[in-house]
């Protein structure tokens, strides 16, 4: 029998309508979104981290989502949650304008062939979505190991005049096995291979 993993983890059939984020969390702290949870490392971190903010993070993968939300379970963190859905679905329907102050994106699915890159998440549309969503002065954050698609997300953004760009955030040296971004990260990095990163500000 699946483990109950309420509130940890739920699908998009459990939510009525948009975030209302203080009822959600029970607090009135800011919140951070990130889309594409996968196995939850930056989620697990950053909510430890940072208890004075709420994390929320979609996972199109159940099963991954499901992964992550037992690690913030056992650990009976307050302040995550996790989406189990298509994100573009859940962008649309349930994120409401200007609520909240960070979009993460780390290591989004590339869709290598050609004919499937409309399928991408990081396009024009998603960074509409993000301006929509983030307060000014919010910040959106990108990360990934292909350096095209890493373009596409640069000219993308400097597409849009909400966003200004921010100093690239620098690599540091990991102190241990958890003390990566995204378990993504580790195992590229592990693997000597480059990462580049960029964020950009509301205005």
């Amino acid at each position: 029998m699946p483990v109950d993993l309420k509130p940890w983890f739920l699908t998009l059939d459990d939510i009525d309508g948009p975030f209302d984020w203080p009822e959600f969390f029970g607090n009135a702290n800011p919140v951070e979104l990130e889309v594409g949870t996968g196995r939850g490392l930056f989620l697990l971190n950053a909510s430890q981290a940072h208890p004075e903010r709420n994390f929320l993070g979609i996972e199109l993968d159940y099963k991954e989502g499901r992964y992550a939300a037992g690690r913030y379970q056992r650990r009976a963190l307050p302040n995550v949650r996790v989406l189990g859905g298509d994100a573009r679905i859940a962008i649309t329907k349930f994120l409401p304008d200007r609520s909240v102050v960070a979009v993460h994106v780390y290591f989004p699915d590339p869709w290598w062939k050609r004919r499937h890159r409309r399928r991408r998440i990081f396009d024009a549309w998603f960074v509409e979505q993000a301006a929509r969503m983030l307060v000014p002065g919010g910040d959106l954050h990108a990360w990934t190991d292909v350096e095209e698609y890493f373009g596409v997300m640069c000219e993308t953004v400097a597409g849009n005049p909400d966003f200004a760009p921010l100093p690239q955030p620098e690599e540091r040296a990991a102190e241990h096995d958890l003390d990566y971004h995204t378990n993504f990260e580790r195992k590229k990095r592990q693997a000597g291979l480059p990462i580049y990163r960029a964020q950009w500000r509301r205005k």
